[in-house]
């Protein structure tokens, strides 16, 4: 049984976490099945956007502590494929948060560029109460999405709290009903994948990591170097030319379009 379901269609790839009945709790194994899934959506041309997701009632509960590892299985964080991995994607993720978000899995849904919680679900950094410390970076994500003492807040007290508070925190972008989370999700990937240039999109995520750490006027500085490259592409002739004459888009996959100095680092 696949531990990570993959699934394509419409330049959407899907990847639910599946180990349903076990809440979708994290073992090693399933790590890396989600991480090299996340590397087969990088790699393939016709994914322009990826949906995160688990089967069943949750969407990861966090480490699963009470699994007994077999020989040659993984350790939890993996030994196999780098834990910065979601991080280095360069096409928009979406969680798409139907049940429990804890620990790792928390960490996971922070990892993505867009969350869609259900209503009432309930998330928890987890850590602190089992006598651990901020782990898969959350300490940075967290203060990167909502600030410090949000941060501080959520990784010291380890407390629950549900997708209407974590939408006030600002950690999640919508609630929705939970019998409208996989049609609001996929609607929002499938917007995206048809009228957004990929090319644009990996080079906004990058902006957003690289100037989180830039003076003002260095980032002003790499949005203008960036601008003047992307007035150079081809994308930009596509989106001016199907706006005047009213057609629908048709952007080039990520790789075929544009082509930002970036992309050769």
């Amino acid at each position: 049984m696949s531990l990570c379901t993959y699934d394509v269609a419409d330049g959407v790839a899907t990847l639910a976490f599946n180990r349903p009945e076990n809440m979708n709790g994290m073992t090693g194994n399933m790590e890396v099945e989600y991480f090299r899934h996340l590397l087969d959506a990088q790699a393939d041309p016709s994914v322009r956007v990826i949906i995160v997701t688990g089967n069943g009632r949750a969407f990861c509960a966090g480490a699963d502590l009470a699994n007994q590892r077999s020989e040659g299985d993984e350790p939890l964080p993996n030994a196999s494929v780098s834990t910065t991995t979601p991080l280095h994607i360069a096409k928009p993720m979406i969680a798409a948060i139907n049940g429990a978000c804890a620990g790792v899995g928390l960490a996971y849904a922070l990892q993505c560029d867009v969350r869609i919680a259900a209503a009432g679900v309930k998330f928890t950094t987890a850590f602190a109460r089992r006598g651990l410390i901020g782990e898969y970076g959350m300490p940075w994500l967290l203060n990167q999405i909502a600030g410090r003492a949000v941060a501080s807040d959520l990784l010291l007290s380890a407390r629950v709290f549900l997708s209407e508070e974590a939408l006030r925190l600002g950690l999640v972008n919508q609630v929705v009903e939970p019998d409208l989370l996989s049609e609001q999700a996929r609607n929002y990937a499938l917007d995206l994948a048809s009228n957004v240039s990929p090319a644009s999109m990996a080079t906004i995520k990058r902006q957003i990591t690289d100037q989180s750490g830039m003076s003002a006027d260095e980032a002003m500085a790499n949005s203008d170097d960036l601008m003047r490259q992307s007035l150079l592409g081809r994308d930009v002739r596509e989106g001016i030319d199907s706006f005047l004459e009213r057609r629908q888009v048709d952007f080039p996959p990520l790789g075929g379009g544009t082509a930002y100095a970036w992309m050769d680092e």
